[in-house]
């Protein structure tokens, strides 16, 4: 395995040879074998061990077979111990899903910190076939059957290749000891159960189930390249235009489809969309329609579909006294200055009669059932209508912010100002107030 392993190195992950590598260890098999082979070929690695204080002295053990194994290779180790579970009931997560968060969070952390250039990890082609099993019985799409990428942006899996049988004889070769997980037994967990009963069994029908798996992974790695250029053609199509966090999709471009299901699973899937069954009624839901995932929001507008981020918009109002010269809010910067002429107004500047108003001024978003006089115009309009007539989108009203004096509302912000507020000609103090994206 020794001549296979330096080969692997050389063929497919030569950078590792010139970059600074730290070795997520466990103490057991996989990742002990990991840092023997690195060390043996002058791989630049230190180790890093989590104690997650699940197995009591076990888990103290698991920590100190680790700093005697950094000793005797030479090698710097870090450890880091973790309450595991005061984490998990806090994050509302798994004992597994939270140990998986905390390992990754303290890897990358230490990496960015100590300027390690990649971080490796022990799995190998036994783990990529659990994954598959596990994704397929979960239900998933394309992406979840191609397995673990060898390379992952900064995390690497150069045991990918290898069966645990194969890791395992290697050990038993060379003398190598490691510590052995007494939870790896449990058949409770899922992956458990793959591994000790269904695998087995697969490998008894199958003694070359390990190649023939590599063999479809590869091949539905090739699928999946040649679905994500559709997919990104597709999209390219389907875009109407992209604004900060904001993406506006053509809904005819998806109704041309044959398959819009599949593009909409392909495409959304990213944003942490799950409910696809939604997101294809919205094509022909009536305007307003929304499906969030915990990160997105997707609503439908006339003949588009707006993809948002999640933000939290407070309801709270904003007081602006008289004299201040500059606000933040959520649209921008508004600056308020006393001036002796009057230019052209536009909608991101207005200008006003300071004796008009009543301080303090007061920054709110609008509620159904509001109206200005706007400038310009004869008479009242419910704002409502005035969105209507703009041609505004859903997400445009949600956004939009008023400028009152006294409850009146005296510009609705980027939009027009009110008309019972103008500079005439018996206006001796002038006030512009100007916004700046």
């Amino acid at each position: 395995m020794f001549k296979a392993f330096d080969n692997h190195i050389t063929s497919q992950l030569d950078f590792l040879r010139k970059g600074r590598l730290l070795i997520a260890i466990s103490g057991g098999l996989d990742s002990v074998v990991l840092a023997h082979l690195c060390h043996k070929i002058n791989l630049d690695v230190s180790l890093a061990h989590c104690n997650f204080n699940l197995r009591g002295d076990e888990s103290d053990g698991d920590e100190g077979f680790v700093l005697e194994l950094a000793e005797q290779l030479s090698m710097e180790a870090f450890v880091e111990s973790f309450d595991t579970k005061t984490y998990a009931e806090a994050e509302k997560l798994s004992i597994q899903m939270a140990a998986r968060e905390l390992r990754y969070n303290w890897f990358k952390e230490l990496a960015r910190q100590l300027k390690f250039d990649f971080i490796l990890t022990a799995h190998h082609a036994d783990d990529n076939l659990e994954t598959f099993l596990i994704n397929l019985t979960r239900g998933t799409g394309l992406e979840g059957l191609t397995g673990i990428p060898q390379v992952n942006d900064n995390i690497v899996r150069p045991l990918l290749p290898y069966s645990r049988e194969t890791i395992e004889r290697y050990a038993m070769d060379n003398d190598l000891r490691w510590r052995e997980d007494s939870s790896n037994a449990s058949t409770k967990y899922l992956r458990n159960k793959l591994r000790h009963d269904v695998i087995p069994m697969l490998k008894d029908i199958n003694p070359q189930l390990l190649q023939g798996f590599d063999k479809t992974l590869n091949n539905l790695q090739e699928t999946s390249n040649i679905v994500r250029e559709s997919i990104d053609v597709v999209t390219k199509r389907a875009i109407e235009s992209v604004e900060g966090n904001t993406i506006v999709y053509k809904i005819s471009e998806f109704k041309k489809l044959k398959k819009p299901k599949a593009y909409i699973f392909e495409i959304f899937r990213e944003y942490g969309f799950t409910a696809f069954e939604d997101i294809y009624d919205l094509l022909d839901a009536q305007s307003g329609k929304q499906v969030f995932s915990s990160t997105h929001r997707l609503l439908k507008n006339r003949d588009s579909l707006i993809l948002t981020v999640i933000t939290l918009i407070s309801d709270e109002s904003m007081k602006i006294q008289e004299g201040e010269k500059m606000v933040e809010i959520s649209l921008g910067t508004l600056f308020f200055e006393e001036v002796d002429t009057v230019s052209k107004a536009s909608k991101k500047e207005i200008f006003v009669d300071v004796k008009s108003l009543q301080f303090p001024l007061e920054i709110r978003s609008w509620i159904d059932g509001d109206l200005f006089y706007p400038m310009g115009l004869q008479g009242k309009k419910k704002l409502s209508k005035f969105f209507k007539d703009e041609k505004l989108s859903l997400l445009d009203k949600e956004k939009c912010q008023l400028l009152c004096s006294n409850d009146e509302v005296v510009w609705v912000i980027n939009y027009r100002a009110d008309n019972r507020f103008k500079v005439t000609e018996n206006t001796n103090r002038i006030l512009k107030i100007t916004l700046q994206d």
